[in-house]
């Protein structure tokens, strides 16, 4: 997909972070993914991954977030997606990776995702391998549901488990203010409550559907490029299971509402907490009234490009 010198030993990759202003969860398919149906919008927090030649397979990481769950060996998925990209085309060398992280870890933003789509983009480049963009998306979606859609970015719809991405007509810069938590949680066990939860309840909330859908409210506000239409379509199914698993977002939405938010949102697995805000100057001001409450607080923008080379 993209070249570089043959002489080079390095080659500097980025990707975005996503929040998901829609989220339906459906029914559990027999590979342990769930059905889902998703309005994802890249946002202004990137990843940043330097690939260097080497013999071997190796990994760093350091970044503005809480780095403590971000593993070094062979489980990172960056290390997998170019292992994966190494089988698949036959290619004998290693890599050396530096990931640069600010988007937070386990925060239901896509980090490891973004991570793996740079990866992907970095070592095509430096090896040569030239991949065209339907092998990239194929090996994108087997590192995991949100990779293919941080090589696109934008604003787009993923159906199936979410790697299944058609772009969505969308117009305008979206303001949102993320708090960030101290603690993490794991998508398998949100997801895993979920399916508690509808047991629980016998699915009267957020009952599991065949083939979820992302609302045509959504679609009309996205287009429209407004952020009060839109913020009265956000919705989360897995809000509620991550709302359960750690009671104090409930506190953490109710504050950014109160503070100018047009509306606060549980970003995808959680614990981030994502709130929309109608311009930059109510963006600034939530992200004070917020930090004043001693929150972690950082402001993006979106939709922003999906994994492309830096040229440093």
């Amino acid at each position: 997909m993209t070249t570089v010198s043959a002489a080079s030993t390095m080659v500097h990759a980025r990707a975005p972070g996503k929040i998901n202003v829609f989220l339906k969860v459906g029914s559990l398919l027999d590979d342990g993914y769930h059905d889902v149906a998703i309005a994802y919008q890249a946002v202004s927090l990137y990843e940043d991954v330097r690939a260097h030649r080497a013999d071997d397979f190796s990994v760093s990481v350091s970044g503005t977030v809480n780095l403590s769950r971000v593993p070094t060996d062979g489980s990172n998925i960056a290390i997998k997606a170019a292992r994966l990209l190494a089988r698949r085309t036959g290619y004998r060398g290693g890599v050396r990776l530096e990931i640069e992280k600010r988007v937070p870890v386990t925060g239901g933003m896509g980090g490891g995702s973004a991570d793996a789509a740079a990866t992907l983009l970095a070592c095509d480049a430096l090896w040569g391998t030239n991949i065209s963009r339907e092998e990239m998306h194929g090996l994108a979606a087997e590192l995991g549901a949100d990779v293919p859609f941080a090589l696109t970015g934008g604003t787009a719809i993923g159906t199936g488990r979410g790697d299944q991405l058609s772009p969505a007509l969308a117009k305008g810069l979206y303001q949102w203010v993320l708090a960030l938590s101290d603690s993490g949680l794991s998508t398998p066990e949100v997801y895993n409550e979920l399916d508690l939860h509808r047991q629980r309840h016998s699915q009267d909330i957020f009952p599991a559907e065949a083939a979820p859908t992302v609302e045509t409210d959504v679609l009309q506000a996205l287009r429209a490029g407004d952020p009060h239409m839109l913020a009265e379509s956000l919705h989360n199914d897995l809000q509620a299971p991550a709302l359960h698993m750690a009671p104090s977002l409930a506190a953490v939405i109710e504050l950014g509402e109160k503070n100018g938010a047009l509306a606060g949102i549980v970003s995808g697995s959680g614990p981030t907490v994502a709130f929309l805000t109608a311009d930059l100057d109510s963006a600034l001001e939530l992200q004070i009234a917020l930090s004043a409450a001693q929150m972690t607080v950082v402001r993006a923008t979106g939709p922003v490009h999906g994994a492309r080379i830096i040229t440093d």
